[in-house]
């Protein structure tokens, strides 16, 4: 294995992180006695991923160390639905990366008329 750098905190693994393909990659987090892999997800491949599932989707990705994110979608498929369905929508088109490389995930799904509502105040 080829380590980014020696010692505690994040280092990259470059081989394990082309092993995960595109879609992830690993950091291992190193303290005393301990050695643990955490996948990490590129918010622009999960943007790929629920854009391609909606029509014309906004979608915003915020995260501070790409394993935690919040997630902004507005799209024209969530009138009528309530909040659950939208939230179970955006699930989907994630699959099994959520629970894996996306650790934890908040979203905030609206349609674009709940957007200008929003924005008029």
């Amino acid at each position: 294995m080829l380590f980014g750098r020696a010692g505690p905190g994040p280092v990259i693994i470059h081989n394990q992180a082309r092993a995960l393909g595109s879609l992830a990659l690993s950091r291992y987090t190193s303290r005393p006695g301990e050695l643990r892999n955490i996948a990490t997800m590129d918010p622009t491949e999960i943007t790929r991923l629920i854009e391609a599932e909606f029509e014309n989707a906004t979608v915003k990705i915020l995260t501070d160390d790409n394993t935690h994110f919040q997630v902004i979608v507005v799209a024209k498929e969530f009138e009528g639905m309530r909040s659950i369905a939208r939230h179970q929508l955006v699930y989907k088109c994630l699959g099994s990366l959520v629970g894996n490389e996306i650790h934890a995930l908040s979203i905030r799904a609206m349609t674009p008329d709940e957007l200008q509502t929003q924005a008029n105040g």
